[in-house]
């Protein structure tokens, strides 16, 4: 790409600036949205970068929104979505009256409870309006700094915005907390090679002396902020080399002590401002509160001699904007704690009395008790949950706790806030509360709320289940009694998390006391109920109808319990996932993730089975250490059908212990299963018959979870090669006993093709064609593809016809799942009937192994003929990123074309 020169580039940083140059081309030439994630340490040039940015897409004619997190508004929620779209809603006609409704009561100025969806809706409605005038920059500065409930909504963009001419750009540090549901591969921005950090720094300081540029580069250390602020701590004949370097510099101090030590030389005056103004908040409603808590008729004086100095300037909008992150941090760190309480008092009273955030600075005003503002801050908390901000509005209830006065309210307060907590994502923040409440004595009236919080703890954050049956029965009876508070709907959390420890672990008592309950939840936890242990001819239908019949709004709180029953069914259900990843936290989204990649498997899109393993790691770095479990089991199902051995072996290393300890039997189940599929695979038979049996002995089908009927076709495969047919006919007398094939579509489906593998030679041609014709056969992808293989293998041991086109079918299905052993039983039975199948050749023009991960991932989507832009938009690269990758790809395979690549993947 030809260097962009209407900008200046920045020193060390062309890589950066090409990705950053390729998604506004994107976006300008494909009308293309892109996601660009900047990742590196404090000073190392991210805010640069988002600077530099900004101005070339201005210049191409983009408009450009802007956010910035602080610290001091990270329990404000809502406020970085205020920052970035309070302009666009105020010139806009885009949004409905009840878009806007809910737009306006989430930015709090006016009253309302608006749902999530309803606001990622009227933002997205935002943007859709915006990009017909222009393409459009989203910039997100101090990601790790965004509060939680912004967080959501620019990952629902991120999501939603794709086929949009939108990016979008956000600077985090590594240390920072993930933006979850949103994991676009990171863009490092390293410390600059020390040839890059000469030059900067000769550009600087051009007279600075040898002496003095050789101690810098070597205390810096790469650092481009340290390059360019590290200089002005030596006196001006330091610099110059006319007087010598002290022994001791500060220049190795951590860049936080280096700004305070620069502060300490501001006069009383200027630091009082510059502390208002750090701890002021930066909507535009109220952009000048610090000023006016100023009340200093030498404010503007002041404020000329911190500009001078460096340090922060005013922005025409009012707001001070300080020279680095790191000099607001090093302002509030500098200052007393008196000091900081009086400037809180100040902000305070310069906003107004309904003004939410004059309630969070006279919380932080507060030294003593006060049950009056613990109350307005517990109304306040639960205010800004019903408007999406349960992680804010925790934060509120932990500030209620620590002013309240009773004992009892504070312990009220605080299981309030675990709750709220858990509900807005943050798990660990919600276990290190729960550990605190087992300290004290939690009030009867509450007990309820506390055993939800143990479990929630316990069951996604310590893959614990043992608290589940313990105490949620008791929650349970205590919250439908009579006269019990109804605590915003409850019950129906508690029955879930209840249904979740039954359906992981059989716990009997678990059981027992969802059934005794099933009359006081919805219908769509009686559905999920019957789904996981008497699923009847109706119970697919019904859930169809159920998710059918629900809104967004509505079917938002019962995603999980919708989604889990599909999952207990084994029946996709269209979007439905789809329909859920809205503005919600990761509470949800963890749920939403765990279907698809479900419904990935079954449906056969296999080419998403890495998506597992990132997910696994976005839950274990979250905290959702179950669900990072379950993410790499479900990523064993897609290795067991691959006959991937060696993978599948390594992620039971990971899993099965873990498993074991918490007596997750449901998981451990599903490995053996896995283990017998591989099995299969390689045609080890009496080894696949013999994990099948364990769970489902031949002629019986056990109670427990609907997927054990699955297991129809695997058992009977492998009881059929090992001459024990009369097992495989007993199974399938069991199932149609048990009408196994009324469950879902896809037990009917393997009913039949397990029907047709034991049938008799009269009829099992017949009964092949059968199964083919069951509605959704072709769905099935894999299981689809098995039952070719066998029917054709049938078809040619009896010299009939047909056979070379079903093992042509099943051997394309199983090439493109990457399932090579299933494939090779196909290559077999080709040559057996003559037909010429290309073998493997050795050799490096055929290998991938000489690919690298990303390059093979790359290499196998072009070979799908999907385009760099479809490609790019999969794996959240550009499509010139796709491109250079492609362009190492073609010479390590040994081919010039992109139509050869499948050939050459395939060992052709």
């Amino acid at each position: 790409m030809a260097e962009d020169r209407r900008f200046p580039a920045l020193v060390g940083r062309q890589r950066q600036t090409e990705l950053l140059t390729a998604a506004l081309v994107q976006a300008v030439d494909g009308a293309s949205g892109s996601t660009v994630l900047l990742r590196g340490d404090a000073g190392a040039g991210k805010s640069t970068l988002l600077a530099w940015v900004e101005r070339a897409a201005r210049e191409r004619g983009f408009t450009v929104l802007r956010a910035v997190g602080t610290e001091a508004e990270t329990d404000l929620a809502f406020g970085a979505l205020h920052q970035a779209f309070w302009s666009l809603l105020q010139g806009s006609d885009a949004l409905s009256a009840h878009q806007r409704e809910a737009l306006e009561s989430a930015f709090g100025v006016r009253s309302g409870t608006p749902s999530g969806f309803a606001v990622g809706a009227a933002v997205l409605a935002l943007l859709e309006r915006a990009v017909r005038t222009a393409p459009v920059l989203l910039v997100l500065d101090d990601l790790q700094w965004i509060d939680s409930s912004s967080a959501t909504v620019f990952a629902f963009l991120h999501r939603r915005s794709a086929e949009l001419p939108v990016v979008i750009v956000a600077a985090t540090r590594p240390d920072g907390p993930a933006l979850q549901t949103w994991s676009p591969e990171a863009v490092d921005v390293p410390a600059l090679p020390r040839e890059d950090a000469a030059l900067l720094l000769g550009t600087c300081y051009p007279e600075l002396a040898a002496p003095a540029k050789e101690r810098v580069l070597t205390e810096a250390a790469g650092n481009p902020l340290a390059l360019v602020e590290l200089p002005r701590q030596l006196e001006a004949a330091q610099q110059r080399g006319a007087a010598p370097l002290p022994e001791r510099l500060p220049l190795g101090r951590k860049l936080e002590r280096m700004f305070a030590e620069r502060l300490g030389s501001v006069t009383p005056e200027a630091g009082r401002l510059l502390l208002l103004g750090a701890l002021a908040t930066g909507s535009d409603s109220g952009s000048a509160e610090w000023l006016r808590a100023l009340a200093d008729e030498n404010a503007r004086e002041v404020l000329a001699r911190i500009e001078a100095d460096g340090l922060a300037r005013l922005d025409p909008a009012g707001q001070l904007v300080f020279r680095h992150p790191l000099v607001r941090t090093a302002v509030v760190s500098a200052a007393s704690d008196a000091a900081r309480r009086e400037a809180h008092r100040a902000l305070s009273e310069a906003l107004p009395p309904d003004d939410p955030r004059r309630l969070v600075h006279e919380a932080a005003a507060a030294l003593l008790p006060d049950e009056d503002l613990a109350h307005r801050l517990q109304e306040a908390g639960r205010d800004l949950a019903r408007r999406g901000g349960e992680a804010e509005g925790a934060l509120l209830l932990e500030r209620a706790a620590a002013l309240s006065p009773n004992p009892g309210d504070r312990v009220r307060r605080l299981t309030g806030a675990a709750v709220m907590s858990a509900h807005g994502g943050q798990l660990r923040h919600t276990a290190a509360l729960v550990e605190e409440l087992k300290a004290g004595t939690v009030p009867a009236d509450v007990a309820p709320l506390f055993s939800y919080a143990v479990v929630y703890a316990d069951q996604s954050h310590h893959v614990d289940f043992e608290s589940s049956a313990a105490l949620l029965p008791a929650a349970l009876d205590a919250l439908t009694a009579p006269g019990a508070p109804a605590f915003g709907g409850m019950v129906e959390q508690v029955y879930f998390k209840l249904l979740l420890a039954a359906t992981y672990t059989d716990d009997p008592w678990a059981w027992r006391a969802l059934e005794r309950h099933r009359e006081n939840v919805s219908e769509a936890g009686r559905l999920c109920l019957r789904a996981w242990t008497a699923p009847g001819p109706d119970t697919a239908a019904a859930l169809l109808a159920t998710a059918e019949g629900m809104t967004e709004e509505q079917g938002a709180g019962a995603a999980w319990l919708l989604l889990w029953t599909a999952s207990a069914l084994d029946c996709p259900v269209g979007d439905l996932w789809q329909r859920f990843a809205g503005l919600h936290g990761y509470a949800s989204q963890g749920s939403v993730a765990k279907a698809r990649a479900h419904q990935d498997y079954l449906l056969g899109h296999w080419d998403r089975a890495a998506v597992c393993l990132r997910e696994a790691e976005i839950a274990d770095e979250l905290g959702y250490h179950t669900n990072a479990l379950m993410f790499r089991q479900y990523y064993a199902h897609f290795l067991a059908g691959r006959g991937d051995e060696d993978g599948l072996r390594e992620v039971e290393r990971s899993v099965r212990p873990t498993a074991t300890r918490a007596r997750m039997r449901y998981v451990l189940d599903r490995l053996t299963h896995l283990r017998g599929l591989v099995a299969l695979a390689h045609r080890r038979y009496e080894e696949a018959y013999a994990h099948f049996c364990e769970l489902t002995p031949p002629g019986r089908l056990p109670g427990g979870p609907p997927w054990h009927h699955t297991l129809v076709l695997d058992l009977v495969t492998a009881a059929v090669h090992t001459g024990r047919h009369e097992d495989a006919r007993a199974h399938l007398a069991a199932g149609a006993a048990a009408r196994s094939a009324e469950i879902s579509g896809r037990h009917a489906f393997l009913s039949a093709a397990a029907t047709a593998l034991a049938a008799d030679d009269e009829q099992a041609d017949a009964a092949y064609r059968a199964a083919y014709a069951v509605p959704g056969a072709e769905q099935w992808v894999f299981d689809l593809a098995r039952l070719r293989l066998a029917h054709g293998a049938w078809l040619r041991r009896r010299h009939r016809p047909g056979a070379r086109e079903a093992l042509r079918a099943a051997h394309h299905d199983f090439r493109r799942l990457r399932a090579t052993p299933w494939a090779a039983q196909c290559e077999e039975e080709l040559r057996a009937a003559g037909d010429a199948v290309a073998l493997p050749q050795p050799g490096p023009a055929t290998d991938p192994t000489g690919l690298t991960g990303q390059e093979l991932r790359i290499a196998r989507l072009a070979a799908t003929g999907l385009t760099n832009k479809e490609i790019g938009r999969q794996l959240q690269l550009s499509p010139r990123t796709v491109g250079a990758h492609l362009y190492k790809i073609f010479p390590k395979l040994g081919i010039t074309t992109r139509a050869a690549l499948a050939h050459a993947l395939d060992g052709g």
